[in-house]
């Protein structure tokens, strides 16, 4: 069976409670015929511990942590979901899925990783985050222009793009210019479009790769409003939550949203495009098109502008809901290294070779901040530096 190992139990109770796990779940994925609640709750009490391969599977398969945190003296502190994303209610964060917590405890990797990599210093020359700051009573109009300003977009230039995965890539390369480090993964739970992580020098943006193209592109936004208000947020597909949300909570969240939609789609320019337009499926997707947004949000600005009913809305998205469901986006098939490419993002994937080549860190440095072996590097540096990278 092995030896047990000196390991600290106040860690192991601590990585099983922040990776959303109950004891159930970690016996579940253990193998209950190996490992009892029994069992790891000993190792949590410091009555017994774990062997070395048991440590292994734990560390590497189930609390997605490294090795050596569980030798520590203390557990690290870390910030909770609730102290990340304060706009979101008590019930949606005490029920975030276990997916979830490891996307979001990835997140934070990465801007220790960003960090390392920058010397703690942002590279970007305009920040748009440490230059630009609103209060929750601006208007989204007012918010919007001087964001696209800031940003050197203008409207022309966003319908002139070919299609949603050019406007994608775009959005990406610009935030990432302007002191945003954007990062997608497959999430694999409901519900879920993206979240972003503030940070003073390196706030992220993390965004579902399995969702349309141009839904990806109003989670990039929605978020970047979030980190505007110096606070983190959560990208959801329904927003009922709100209701329950009070005071400055509230008026973050309602403006985000109306941020997003008047940035992507600005009211006097769809006013103008919507005259003596007849509204139908073919008309919500050819201004989809356009603006190079999901259906969602034009339905979404024709409603508050009083060009549908809330009836008509609803049934709207219910039957585009089910029409998702039954064809689900793609996001985690493909060639493993081309995904992570496409996760990691060019800008990334550069910097960290560029610091292997300039000896300031290892091979294997090199291959944990890429998250692949050693003996693949090769292969990751081809396809990043010779095809380059597509959203």
């Amino acid at each position: 069976m092995g030896e047990s190992v000196p390991v600290n139990s106040e860690v192991l109770k601590w990585a099983r409670e922040t990776a959303g796990l109950s004891v159930d779940d970690v016996v579940r994925k253990m193998d209950r015929k190996r490992v009892k609640a029994e069992t790891i709750i000993s190792w949590e009490t410091g009555e017994d511990s774990p062997t070395y391969s048991q440590l292994e599977r734990i560390a590497y398969e189930i609390y997605n942590r490294p090795l050596a945190l569980f030798f520590f003296p203390n557990p690290p502190r870390e910030k909770t979901p609730r102290q990340s994303f304060r706009t979101l209610p008590d019930y949606e964060i005490e029920h975030l899925p276990e997916r979830m917590h490891f996307l979001i405890r990835k997140g934070r990797v990465m801007q220790l990783n960003l960090a390392e990599l920058y010397d703690n210093f942002n590279p970007a020359k305009m920040h748009i985050v440490r230059d630009l700051s609103f209060a929750t009573t601006t208007s989204s109009e007012k918010m919007a222009s001087e964001v696209r300003g800031y940003l050197g977009i203008d409207l022309d230039l966003q319908i002139g793009w070919r299609n949603s995965e050019e406007a994608l890539n775009i959005w990406r390369n610009v935030l990432e210019e302007h002191g945003v480090f954007v990062f997608k993964d497959a999430f694999r739970v409901g519900d879920f479009s993206g979240f972003c992580l503030y940070d003073e020098q390196f706030p992220i943006i993390y965004v579902n790769n399995s969702e349309p193209k141009n839904r990806q592109i109003f989670t990039l936004i929605h978020e970047l409003a979030h980190l505007l208000f110096r606070t983190g947020g959560i990208d959801m597909q329904t927003d009922d939550y709100i209701d329950r949300l009070k005071g400055d909570s509230r008026r973050i969240e309602v403006l985000c949203n109306r941020f997003t939609g008047e940035f992507l789609v600005p009211k006097i320019d769809f006013k103008h495009r919507t005259r003596d337009v007849t509204i139908d499926d073919e008309s919500i997707e050819e201004l989809s098109d356009t603006y190079h947004v999901s259906r969602e949000v034009i339905l979404r600005r024709l409603l508050d502008l009083g060009l549908v009913e809330k009836a008509y809305y609803a049934e709207k998205v219910k039957d585009w809901k089910q029409s998702i469901k039954k064809s689900p986006g793609k996001g985690g098939g493909g060639n493993y290294y081309s995904n992570m490419g496409v996760y990691l993002g060019e800008r990334y994937i550069r910097t960290a070779f560029s610091r292997y080549y300039q000896n300031r860190i290892s091979i294997d440095q090199l291959a944990d901040y890429l998250n692949v072996k050693v003996k693949n590097l090769p292969g990751m540096e081809d396809l990043s530096f010779s095809r380059g990278t597509t959203a």
